[in-house]
C-alpha cells in the first residue's frame, strides 16, 4: 500500500495556493494546515511542543540518530513526523510544533485545560523550554534570515502587527514586536500552566539538554516508552554536538528544510548558529539586557528557574 508522507502532503497544500492572493491563499492554508498539523499530532508517539529556536531540531537530531543507528536508515534525514517511519514501522512518529502560531494553534487549543477529552491529552507530551531572552535574540534571526515565505505570511497574518523582516531591528523585535519577549514569557507561563493538566507531561529545559545531554536525552526517550544502550545515547548525543552539526550544516549534508544550508557565506543564516545559554547579554547593552531581565524577572514562572543559569558557549538552537 502506497503510504504518502506528512512532508509530501504539506506540500500538497502549499504549492497549488501559491500563485493565489495573499489573502486567499493564506484562508486556504491555515485550516487545511491545521487539520494535518492535528491528524500528525494523533498518530505521533510523541508530541514536542516547543517555540522555535528552543533546541526542538537539535533534539530532534539526537532522537533521529538513535534509530538510524539502530535500523540502519539514512543519517541525513530526520524525523520531523514521520519520514523515517514510512521505512521502517519500527521507528515512531513524532509531531513537533510551536503549538500557537497560525495553524499550529490546533494544537494548543487541544491542549488548554478546559479543552476537554481528546486523544492528544492521553499521549506522552514534552514541552522544550528555554530562557526567552535567548529564545528572542535566535528568534529575531530566524524569523528574518531563515524563515521560509509561506510560514512567515501565516505568521504575519495572525499577528496584529505583521513584521518586515527587511526593516525589522533586533531591538524593535525583541522588546516591541507582538512575538517578541513580552509575548514569550507568557507562552512559557501558558505552556507550564497546560503541562501540568496532562496525562503523561514532561517540561525539558535547553539548558538541563545542554548541561547534561545523555541523561535528560534517556528521560525523553524514557518519556515514550522506549529504551536504548547508554552507548547508542553517548553516540546521538555525540553526532548531535555543536562541532559535528555545524560540519555537517556547512557540508549541505541535511536535506530538509530545517537543518538545510541558506547561506555559507551568512553565519547568522545557519541553523546552528551559537547555542550560547545567556548569549542575550552579549546582544544589547547594559541598559538593555537590565530592562529584558527585569521582564523575566517579574513576569515569567519561578517554575522555570532561570534565575540560577549562566553562561555558556555551544549547542545547537533549532
Amino acid at each position: 500500500m502506497l503510504q504518502i508522507s506528512d512532508g509530501v502532503k504539506k506540500w500538497s497544500i502549499l504549492l497549488p495556493t501559491w500563485p493565489l492572493p495573499a489573502r486567499w491563499r493564506v484562508a486556504v492554508r491555515r485550516p487545511a494546515l491545521a487539520h494535518l498539523e492535528l491528524a500528525k499530532a494523533e498518530r505521533a508517539q510523541l508530541l514536542i511542543i516547543g517555540h522555535p529556536k528552543s533546541g526542538n531540531t537539535w533534539l530532534k537530531v539526537m532522537l533521529s540518530r538513535l534509530y538510524q543507528v539502530r535500523h540502519d536508515l539514512p543519517s541525513n534525514r530526520l524525523i520531523n513526523t514521520d519520514e523515517l517511519a514510512v521505512r521502517n514501522a519500527a521507528v515512531p512518529r513524532l509531531a513537533a510544533s510551536n503549538g500557537h502560531y497560525s495553524y499550529e494553534g490546533v494544537i494548543g487549543d487541544a491542549l488548554a485545560p478546559d479543552a476537554g477529552d481528546s486523544v492528544l491529552r492521553h499521549k506522552p507530551v514534552l514541552f522544550l523550554a528555554r530562557h526567552p531572552c535567548d529564545i528572542a535574540v535566535s528568534w529575531f534571526f530566524q524569523f528574518t534570515k531563515r524563515q521560509s515565505a509561506a510560514k512567515q505570511e501565516l505568521i504575519n497574518h495572525f499577528i496584529e502587527h505583521p513584521i518586515d523582516r527587511r526593516t525589522v531591528t533586533m531591538w524593535e523585535f525583541v522588546r516591541e514586536s507582538d512575538i517578541g519577549l513580552p509575548f514569550l514569557v507568557e507562552y512559557l507561563n501558558t505552556w507550564a500552566r497546560n503541562i501540568r493538566y496532562l496525562d503523561n507531561g514532561l517540561i525539558i529545559r535547553y539548558e538541563d539538554l545542554r548541561a547534561q545531554p545523555a541523561s535528560t536525552l534517556r528521560r525523553v526517550v524514557e518519556h515514550m516508552g522506549e529504551q536504548f544502550s547508554d552507548e547508542e545515547i553517548d553516540e546521538a548525543v555525540s553526532f548531535g554536538s555543536f562541532d559535528n552539526m555545524r560540519k555537517l550544516e556547512t557540508e549541505g549534508f541535511f536535506r530538509q528544510g530545517g537543518m538545510r544550508l541558506r547561506d555559507p557565506n551568512d553565519p547568522d543564516t545557519f541553523k546552528v548558529r551559537r547555542g550560547k545559554v545567556g548569549g542575550y547579554r552579549d546582544t544589547f547593552s547594559p541598559e538593555q539586557v537590565a530592562e529584558l531581565d527585569e521582564i523575566v524577572a517579574t513576569r515569567l514562572s519561578s517554575e522555570f528557574h532561570y534565575s540560577e543559569i549562566g553562561e555558556t558557549e555551544g549547542t545547537a538552537s533549532g
